[in-house]
């Protein structure tokens, strides 16, 4: 039986039939020993045995009636008084058929055609109390309470297996679209039970592999358009050194090439690295002031060829958690990018302000900024605001990509603003509590 939900419902209805076989027996010897000697209802015949002898001695037949139709005014029963002999004490009628079901008069109940008869006797040995009755818990009697409750658990175990066979069902369901190529179906449980977490841990791992697997195509799609033109330049240069005079320009030609592809290459790997492997980095406690102080000496000899100046101000107290090589690389092309576009003989500002909440830093540059339209698309890989330029005059457009990433990576935000001249870029990362 391969199906998980009939299992569940089967193991529940087989649990109800066994607790109600169970019961079956349970009940008889309860409803046996009531009436048996010694029981609750045996004692209080003998009680009702006495009181009717001691009535009858005292007041004679017609005490003795009023006393039994008091007694039947609450009990639903056949009561009868006799002599030793079986003689009824009222009515003058022959019982003693009833007193050979109970010989002894010990109280001991004998069932007869569906009821009980017991017969006991007074202390004196004078006389017999012979009562007829129903039984106090007919089995019979039960069935349809029985079948009521087995109604409402077998209800019950139906809606325990649907709860636990649906959402794996569900499941099931995803995980096969999953493979089938459509990445981005989610479950999206609510659960808080171990289902809900099965949920949970698959929506996570769909998510990662859908992130890895775009990334892997957008890395190819990169890799394919970004590598022609220096491809096609290797090509020229390689012509060059067979008819050129001078091959030793060819040949610088040539190496210069080699090092701009190369650069392409481990710059495409390092965005695609940081966009799908978050978790390889190491999380440490940093202090801002000090990171975009080393920032900014290793970017001071750049600056000073294109006769700006640079420098940090602000909060440089604050700390936060994170992968110091991944931000130092996001923070530094951030400023690289504002030293090459701000005019020569300007400045170069970068400030930390604090939101109680989170840390932003702000690197503005006083070069032309970028039409409004293009502000959120600076950010994609290999993305340009000025068509004119290539690998040769403004890089290959991936130095934003990388910070951007990496700055979500840290559950950060990296924007970009026009400043009347100049671009802002913020940085906002969250400190540490």
């Amino acid at each position: 039986m391969r199906s998980l939900y009939v299992r569940i419902l089967l193991w529940c209805l087989l649990t109800l039939l066994l607790s109600l076989a169970a019961f079956f027996p349970i009940t008889t010897s309860v409803s046996r020993r009531a009436v048996a000697h010694g029981g609750l209802i045996a004692d209080i015949h003998a009680w009702q045995a006495e009181e009717a002898a001691a009535v009858y001695a005292s007041g004679g037949a017609q005490a003795l009636s009023a006393y039994m139709a008091r007694l039947h005014r609450f009990v639903r029963e056949d009561d009868y008084l006799t002599d030793a002999q079986g003689r009824d004490l009222l009515t003058g009628e022959d019982r003693s058929a009833l007193l050979t079901l109970s010989p002894s008069a010990s109280g001991v109940a004998q069932q007869v055609n569906g009821r009980l008869v017991m017969v006991t006797a007074s202390t004196n040995g004078r006389y017999r109390m012979i009562v007829v009755a129903p039984p106090p818990i007919g089995i019979q009697s039960l069935f349809p309470y029985f079948f009521l409750i087995l109604l409402a658990v077998a209800l019950v175990c139906w809606l325990l297996a649907l709860n636990i066979a649906t959402p794996l069902r569900d499941l099931a369901k995803t995980v096969d679209r999953f493979g089938r190529g459509e990445l981005d179906v989610r479950l999206k449980s609510r659960r808080r039970d171990e289902i809900g977490e099965l949920s949970r841990s698959f929506d996570a791992m769909a998510e990662r592999i859908g992130t890895l697997l775009t990334a892997e195509r957008r890395l190819l799609q990169d890799v394919s358009h970004e590598l022609r033109s220096p491809l096609a330049r290797l090509s020229l240069a390689a012509e060059l050194i067979e008819t050129a005079g001078d091959r030793h320009i060819a040949v610088a030609r040539l190496k210069k090439e080699i090092e701009r592809l190369t650069s392409l290459v481990a710059t495409l790997v390092e965005v695609t690295r940081a966009e799908v492997d978050p978790s390889a980095g190491r999380l440490e406690p940093l202090v801002l002031g000090d990171l975009l102080r080393d920032i900014v000496d290793d970017c001071r000899l750049e600056a000073d060829g294109r006769r700006c100046s640079i420098g940090v101000k602000g909060d440089l107290a604050l700390e936060f958690h994170g992968d110091r090589e991944l931000l130092r690389r996001a923070m530094e092309n951030v400023v690289r990018n504002a030293i090459r576009h701000t005019p020569e003989g300007t400045a170069v500002e970068v400030n930390i302000e604090n939101t109680r909440q989170a840390a932003r830093i702000c690197v503005r540059d006083a070069g032309p900024g970028v039409p409004d339209e293009l502000l959120q698309k600076i950010f994609q890989p290999f993305f340009r605001a000025d068509d004119s330029r290539d690998s040769s005059t403004g890089g290959v457009g991936l130095g934003l990509a990388i910070a951007y990433r990496a700055v979500s990576i840290h559950h950060g935000h990296l924007w970009a603003e026009n400043g009347s001249p100049g671009l802002q870029v913020w940085i906002e990362l969250p400190l540490a509590s």
